[in-house]
Formats: structure tokens, C-alpha cells, sequence
């Protein structure tokens, strides 16, 4: 146990220092929760949403699985992002990918790794689409590499499909849906897209 009691001492000094720095820091944060950005991202422990964009607690709203999939039969994340959209108010969701990501590399393998395959299946169907690019690219490492980002590109586009993010635009509300990359190896992020209004849903998708 003693590496669980490391980790109380570290919050209790975490806790000193913000009030240290800021007497009203968790007053302010217990009266309410108004982020403005929602992460959807993966659950790799490598990628801390609020570390490496540099924010505080209490500013992004967050919501992490393997692969940072946004699946339309997953009410988990769903009801994550209504809750982000609807009650929260946030204007900016941000799906992030990273390179290196297990679960995209185990949807270019074929091993069988359990009850996770069940989830994976979900990146296997983005590479699916694609395969006619991977498989152009003769480099396992590239292909992963790209396969990272497609997955990240097709992860937005549910999100810009779900009824939440739609009504919002339809409303003239200010929501904007990212889709970024993060490079574990030198820690930054790079934009792979940005959508801003329901002319990026495609029509068999515009509710």
C-alpha cells in the first residue's frame, strides 16, 4: 500500500499549492462547472487532456476510451457529449488521437485479444474504408501512422452526425468540432480538421 499512500501525499501537496496560489480555487470550482472545451480522447495514460493543453481543472470536460472512438450504440459517450452540448454549453469538442495508439494498431493486426476485439472493430471498419491507402503504404509504422489520423477524421464526423451537436447548429449556436492528433514523441498536437456548421454533415446524415 505504500505506493497508494505516495499518491495521497501528492494530492494533499497538489491541493496546498493551488490554494496557495489562489485562495478561492476549489470554492469557485465546487459552485460550478462551465468548461468550454469538451476532449473526447483515447484512454492511453500517455495523453492527459488537461496537461498537455495546458489548462486547469474545471476547464475541458472529458470523456476517454480506447482509441477515442465515438460509436453512435455507446450511450456512455453519448450522453457525454449531450450533457456537454445541451447542459454544459461547451464550444469547442475536441476529438484527439495519438500516434502510437495500441488499439489502432491491434485493428491492423489479426490476433485475438479478447473482448476488446469487440471495440476495436469500430477503428477495423474506419481501415476497411481505407484499405486501398494503407495498403499503398508499405511501412507498418506509416500505416499505423495514418491509419491514427483517419481514425481521428471518421471519429468527427459521428460526432457532427449525433442529434446534439446538430440541433445546436441548427439553434445558431457556437460549437465547433476538432479533430487533432497528438505525437506522444515530441508532445505536440498537430489540427487534422474543423467543422463549424451542418454543411459538413454529409445529407445522409443532415437530421
Amino acid at each position: 500500500m505504500g505506493h497508494l499512500a505516495e499518491l495521497f501525499e501528492n494530492n494533499r501537496r497538489w491541493a496546498e499549492r493551488q490554494v496557495a496560489e489562489r485562495p478561492d480555487f476549489f470554492t469557485s470550482l465546487a459552485a460550478q462547472q462551465r468548461p468550454r472545451f469538451l476532449w473526447i480522447g483515447c484512454s492511453d495514460s500517455r495523453v492527459p487532456a488537461n496537461q498537455i493543453v495546458g489548462l486547469a481543472p474545471g476547464e475541458v470536460f472529458v470523456h476517454r476510451n480506447v482509441a477515442n472512438v465515438v460509436a453512435h450504440a455507446d450511450l456512455n459517450c453519448l450522453s457525454v457529449i449531450q450533457y456537454a452540448v445541451d447542459v454544459l454549453e461547451v464550444r469547442d469538442i475536441i476529438v484527439c488521437g495519438h500516434f502510437g495508439c495500441g488499439g489502432v494498431q491491434a485493428a491492423l493486426g489479426d490476433a485475438q485479444l479478447g473482448l476488446i476485439d469487440n471495440w476495436i472493430r469500430f477503428v477495423r471498419d474506419v481501415a476497411h474504408r481505407h484499405d486501398v491507402e494503407l495498403e499503398a503504404l508499405t511501412d507498418p509504422v506509416k500505416r499505423a501512422t495514418r491509419l491514427c489520423e483517419l481514425n481521428v477524421l471518421a471519429q468527427t464526423e459521428n460526432v457532427v452526425r449525433t442529434t446534439f451537436v446538430q440541433n445546436a447548429w441548427r439553434a445558431g449556436r457556437d460549437v465547433t468540432v476538432h479533430g487533432w492528433i497528438y505525437d506522444v514523441a515530441d508532445g505536440r498536437l498537430r489540427d487534422l480538421s474543423t467543422m463549424t456548421s451542418r454543411e459538413h454533415v454529409a445529407g445522409a446524415y443532415r437530421l
